[in-house]
């Protein structure tokens, strides 16, 4: 019996069957993409895990996982059924390897500032701050009046004073000021205390007086002697490179070399965001390809030259492990950040290729790269630079294959058009780049530079032709003293690309301000992108549905009406539509990162007018689409302002008889929930304006990294205050906020937690480093 005829004896018609012979056929042409597919599926469990607002229990974290495989065992192999199956399963891994990380790194975090404690450790990292002093990362602390159970694992204290003597491996004594990890400036801001957990750091501080240095402590493991000895070429190579290259010039080098970008001022580092150029900053794929690629093609020159070599031995594979060898170790000095990581990752997926004599598959190069380090370090997945990176060269490789089969390969083209192609792949890897990463700078970040396509036209062949060939040679030149021959000519570029970088970034209306964006038009955009790059046939093109949708959505984001601050920094929306805030001591960073998610391009100074409210000497008072919003600074001014505002803030214990407002946040309300979003809505039925708010802990949810201040731990009785929704208060030692350390601007809540997420855009791969390394390789 047929197929048609056993359809239409069942009563079913024929034409479903026709349709799954397409489903079928497109299965079959897109199988080659599956693999493609792995890393996104387990991201998307990451995804899913780091969203709860509950820290699941470990046996649950799995149960996805095992559903999953139960679910796939029930289908055939080969099948479309079973693809999805293992997508699943895949997802459901991602979850449980998201669990299984925030478990192994899991350390105590302090839940109170300490002020003068005295600390003893042992040194791991130093990095230097600009303007002055340096960044100490401490493990293994002993902190006077914490057990052991309470202490952190690691700490990081900025040092105040001239530069330290401290070195990696130096058992020191200091006394600092110590507070928790900052929360988000605002909520759904970036959570630099999530960040701060998978390093196991558990408190930031700052001392002025230098270190007293009490040993040199023996590495007992061969990781802890790994990282010294690396820590300490590390610093061996920041002072010769000091020495030859003294000042700023200096202190971009130790960039491109070491990754250490403490040393660089905010006035340059401005410049080379603004320019577009930053990425050149940040040890990436550009530099690593540079590096790499240098080794292999200089090798392979140099024993093709020698006849005898040349037909005995496999000069192209020895040439590959040497380049390897050269990855590695530039990876290692370099600070192994993402980029950089999937950068080496990928030069050895390709010189591996080339040693084993198979096809290096460019896309599927990225995809294991991305595969290996989710698996390894999950929380990446959270980290701009690991999404601009992977956005950038995802979209660069999938360009590159998609015009090469178009265009196919010029056969010996003519000197001028090399010339030409040269600058035009700029060009064009500049604006691929750019459109790839420009919904991950906007959700991030909330920028764009406009003429970053002029900043590397003059900057990329700069860097590729002088700074990072003469970077090499200076590395091959240390051991022999004579770097100098290589980081001059270096300095010399980096002082052409430091030109460039101001010139443009200068120019007006260099950077574009972009507010913030729904969470959801960011994950269309990200899954349109995802979809248009990964499959190859014509469904593809769904994708840009997907990204145009999500372009739609992305202008229709509510913003605050009003904004408080943990340290009591307060702003409202004027008339025009901008904040205005009242001034507050130490408040800078948070004042910044609103304006930064306001799509407000003023700084802190210009919007800490207070030109919104009207004050006296007792508190102030604003106006917000009717609703009125009293700030009292003086216990005289509560008993007005508890009769006549909509929204009342003050810095003390709310009155147990102050019940007409509607919304009262005192200081142990922000002590509590960190940072108040308010927004105000009037309705037609109701001439009575409703107040909605959101605050930090509601964002952050109950996860290990959103550990709240623990009252019991400070001994002190709880104040007779009237009890909010969030339940508990804070001792009255934080019942004013310029007593709160974290309100001193000396804190290390303006240095750590105001460097935010690191201004990755390290996306910039360049079309010859990434998009055709593979097919240079072979």
């Amino acid at each position: 019996m047929s197929v048609e005829a056993a359809g239409l004896e069942i009563g079913f018609p024929a034409q479903p069957e026709r349709g799954l012979s397409r489903a079928a056929l497109l299965f079959d042409a897109e199988r080659e993409s599956f693999f493609l597919w792995a890393p996104v599926c387990l991201g998307a469990g990451i995804a899913a895990y780091f969203s709860l607002s509950v820290e699941p229990p470990t046996i649950m974290a799995f149960a996805p996982l095992l559903l999953a495989l139960i679910l796939r065992l029930t289908v055939r192999a080969g099948t479309l059924a079973a693809a999805m199956t293992t997508a699943f399963v895949l997802a459901g891994a991602g979850f449980a390897i998201a669990k299984l990380r925030v478990e192994a790194v899991r350390a105590p975090v302090l839940t109170k500032a300490l002020h003068g404690v005295e600390i003893t450790g042992t040194v791991t990292m130093v990095e230097a701050k600009i303007p002055r002093g340096q960044r100490l990362t401490i493990r293994k602390p002993t902190i006077a009046g914490l057990t052991a159970d309470q202490t952190p694992a690691v700490i990081r204290i900025r040092t105040m004073s001239a530069r330290s003597p401290a070195a990696p491996g130096d058992r020191i004594r200091i006394k600092a000021n110590l507070s928790p990890p900052a929360k988000p400036p605002l909520p759904g801001g970036f959570d630099y205390a999530r960040t701060a957990w998978f390093d196991s750091v558990g408190a930031v501080g700052y001392a002025f007086a230098a270190p007293v240095i009490e040993g040199h402590e023996e590495s007992g493991s061969l990781s802890q002697w790994y990282r010294q000895t690396i820590e300490s070429v590390r610093q061996g190579i920041a002072a010769r490179i000091r020495q030859a290259l003294p000042g700023e010039t200096g202190e971009i080098a130790l960039a491109l070399i070491t990754g250490e970008r403490g040393g660089i001022t905010a006035a340059t580092n401005n410049a080379f965001k603004n320019s577009g150029l930053f990425h050149i900053l940040s040890i990436s794929g550009l530099h690593m390809v540079i590096a790499a690629g240098a080794v292999f093609y200089s090798v392979r020159l140099m024993l093709a030259a020698v006849p005898l070599i040349a037909l005995t031995l496999p000069i192209k594979k020895i040439a590959a492990a040497l380049g390897i060898l050269s990855a590695i170790a530039y990876l290692a000095i370099s600070g192994g950040q993402f980029a950089t990581v999937r950068s080496a990752l990928m030069i050895l997926i390709i010189f591996g290729a080339v040693l084993l004599d198979r096809p290096a598959l460019a896309l599927r190069n990225v995809a294991l790269a991305a595969f290996l380090i989710l698996i390894v370090y999950p929380e990446s997945l959270l980290d701009a630079g690991f999404q601009m990176s992977f956005a950038a060269v995802t979209a660069l490789i999938a360009s590159h294959e998609t015009l090469s089969n178009f265009l196919g390969r010029q056969s010996r083209p003519h000197p001028v058009l090399k010339v030409v192609k040269f600058f035009g792949e700029i060009i064009a890897s500049t604006l691929i780049a750019s459109v790839a990463v420009a919904p991950f700078a906007a959700y991030n970040f909330h920028q764009s530079q406009q003429y970053a396509v002029l900043g590397n036209m003059i900057a990329i062949p700069i860097c590729n032709i002088i700074v990072m060939p003469s970077a090499l040679l200076a590395m091959v030149l240390i051991p022999f003293g004579l770097e100098w021959l290589g980081l001059k000519p270096m300095g010399w570029g980096i002082e052409g690309m430091a030109w460039c970088a101001n010139k443009v970034g200068a120019l007006p209306g260099a950077v574009g301000h972009i507010p913030e964006i729904p969470a959801l038009a960011f994950a269309l955009m990200l899954a349109g992108g995802i979809w248009l790059s990964l499959w190859q046939t014509r469904i593809r093109l769904l994708g840009a549905a997907l990204v145009v949708l999500g372009l739609l959505l992305a202008p229709w984001m509510p913003r605050p009406d009003i904004l408080i601050g943990q340290k009591g920094l307060i702003a409202v929306r004027d008339t025009s539509g901008k904040l205005s805030a009242l001034p507050n001591k130490g408040s800078k960073y948070d004042l910044d990162r609103w304006l930064e998610y306001d799509g407000d391009g003023r700084t802190a100074r210009d919007a800490q007018s207070g030109d919104a409210f009207t004050c006296d000497a007792a508190g102030c008072i604003a106006h917000v689409k009717g609703a009125t919003v009293a700030v009292a600074n003086h216990p005289a001014a509560i008993t007005d302002d508890c009769l006549n505002a909509d929204v009342l803030v003050i810095n003390d214990p709310k009155p147990e008889d102050c019940s007409v407002p509607r919304t009262i946040i005192d200081v142990f309300d922000r002590w509590r929930n960190g940072a108040y979003a308010l927004y105000v809505d009037r309705t037609d039925d109701s001439p009575e304006p409703r107040v909605r708010l959101e605050t930090v802990a509601a964002h952050r949810g109950e996860r290990p990294w959103s550990v709240m201040p623990e009252r019991k731990s400070l001994g002190l009785p709880k104040p007779r205050i009237v009890e909010t929704p969030g339940g508990g208060a804070p001792p009255p030692a934080v019942a004013r906020a310029t007593e709160n350390p974290e309100s001193d601007p000396r804190t290390l809540a303006e240095d750590d937690p105001g460097e935010g997420p690191e201004p990755a855009n390290d996306w910039l791969d360049d079309a010859s480093a990434d998009a055709s390394a593979a097919s240079d390789a072979q």
